[in-house]
């Protein structure tokens, strides 16, 4: 269920621009993210600080795709926010000496600190790598290739989740009772 919630903006967003266009299909984006978060809170009863900060940039880029009628501002979207995380992420690191994968999933999972740190140095690489081919995607190809991308480019983070998810599972800690 979790993953169909996930996933639904995305496909609505590619249904609405097969049948009629990008601004429309930006349209449908923006109600459906609207409409996940809602579901995800009342789920939860709370908001993770990335589900807010993918809402917040889609009604931004969202809203100025319509008003300015210029697509390059949804395409250019998931450069954004994949910049902005890797970048986040790096200062944090870096720059205040703190682990924030950890303190974000820490008291989820119990990980050597040397684990923690490949896996924080990991999730820079891929967004920083994300960021970049979005960008180039975005630039240098049609609106329709970008589209197509961002429904089947889903494949680099399933296999770069699964891929952590091999990684870390060895170093899990498991209760002996």
């Amino acid at each position: 269920m979790k993953i169909l919630i996930d996933f639904f903006p995305i496909l609505l967003f590619f249904g609405a621009y097969k049948v009629y266009d990008i601004y429309l299909a930006t349209a449908v984006l923006m109600a459906a993210t609207v409409l996940q978060t809602a579901i995800i809170y009342a789920i939860d009863r709370r908001l993770q600080a990335m589900q807010k900060i993918t809402l917040a940039l889609i009604l931004i880029f969202g809203t100025l795709t319509l008003l300015l009628h210029d697509d390059r501002f949804i395409k250019w979207k998931p450069t954004v926010l994949y910049a902005a995380m890797a970048i986040g992420l790096a200062v944090t690191l870096w720059g205040m000496k703190k682990n924030f994968l950890k303190l974000l999933l820490g008291s989820q999972l119990e990980l050597p600190e040397r684990i923690w740190a490949h896996l924080n140095v990991a999730w820079i690489v891929y967004c920083a790598f994300m960021a970049a081919l979005n960008g180039y995607v975005a630039a240098l190809y049609s609106t329709e290739t970008w589209v197509n991308f961002k429904l089947w480019g889903y494949a680099f983070p399933l296999a770069f989740i699964i891929g952590q998810g091999l990684y870390i599972a060895p170093h899990l800690k498991t209760d002996k009772t």
